[in-house]
């Protein structure tokens, strides 16, 4: 399904373009990244221009992942050893309630004092990159104490680079959300397509949509049941109750279980067809917005 999705259109290289030619101007980075997918929301083109740059992850939408996995991956992304991390430092973040804002602030003046030359006299500069849809204005929003740049529940928000003044008084360089020419993973594309990063425009959402239930039945069954009101998750060797026949493969399983959820949730065409379309967007939706419940798709390894 994903190799079908355009995710890489003109706009996407003009800001690589962008990030490429003002990384010389900042003293460090923030990348935002999705809390519920620290994994595929990491795009691997920020760690080829950032480079020894000082960077700060912020683990951003933390209220909708789980919590004990936000926990763990602060601890990984802060401790981890390679290169690459050798100068990154991660923090939780909710740019909706402002947790996290606090910590971040000290990690800038921490950057901010350790600098040398003729840079330590201007005012520290910054730059915050980040996928499309993972809450980058949000989190501007909050380090500026106003509106200063525009915020949605779309990706495709922010259009172009702005320089902005935080409260303490440090200028940061925003840039539109960045994905890549090619997922080598193609759940790291389904993933992103799930957290709303890739536009549904683009998508087949009934598909999309059963590709998450086969997720979330694997990883958070009684979730899904207890929000859709399921007596049980249908699944391989089980009778289809649309159908009557044994469900044979997990797509099927899949299918017949967002039969059930359409049912329990009036998504009714007439002719008492299944309003698939409808059912798939309520379950998007409901995802994104942790209706469900606090779900993590990627979690560390041991």
């Amino acid at each position: 399904m994903t190799q079908n999705i355009n995710w890489y259109p003109g706009h996407m290289k003009k800001t690589r373009e962008l990030i490429q030619n003002n990384l010389k101007m900042v003293d460090a980075v923030i990348e935002v990244i999705d809390a519920r997918i620290p994994v595929s929301s990491r795009n691997p083109i920020i760690d080829e221009l950032v480079s020894a740059k000082p960077r700060i992850v912020a683990i951003n939408k933390s209220d909708l992942a789980d919590e004990e996995a936000n926990r763990l991956w602060k601890q990984k992304l802060t401790s981890d050893g390679d290169a690459k991390a050798a100068r990154s430092q991660a923090v939780i973040m909710n740019s909706m309630t402002g947790e996290g804002k606090p910590q971040i602030f000290s990690m800038l003046e921490k950057i901010a004092d350790a600098r040398t030359g003729s840079s330590a006299i201007k005012p520290c500069r910054l730059m915050i990159v980040g996928v499309p849809n993972c809450g980058k204005s949000s989190l501007i929003n909050r380090m500026t104490g106003h509106k200063s740049a525009k915020t949605g529940d779309r990706p495709g928000v922010t259009k172009g680079k702005q320089w902005l003044t935080l409260e303490n008084g440090m200028q940061l360089l925003d840039t539109p959300g960045i994905l890549w020419p090619k997922f080598e993973d193609p759940n790291v594309g389904m993933n992103l397509a799930f957290c709303g990063s890739i536009k549904d425009e683009i998508l087949d959402v009934p598909t999309l949509a059963m590709e998450l239930i086969k997720v979330l039945t694997q990883r958070y069954p009684e979730l899904l049941r207890e929000r859709y009101k399921l007596d049980a998750l249908l699944g391989e060797g089980d009778e289809s109750p649309e159908t009557g026949y044994p469900i044979e493969t997990e797509t099927d399983a899949a299918l017949a279980n967002m039969h059930e959820m359409a049912l329990k949730r009036g998504c009714i065409l007439p002719g008492k067809r299944i309003d698939y379309e409808r059912m798939g967007r309520l379950l998007l939706d409901e995802f994104r917005a942790a209706k469900i419940g606090r779900i993590t798709l990627e979690w560390p390894e041991a």
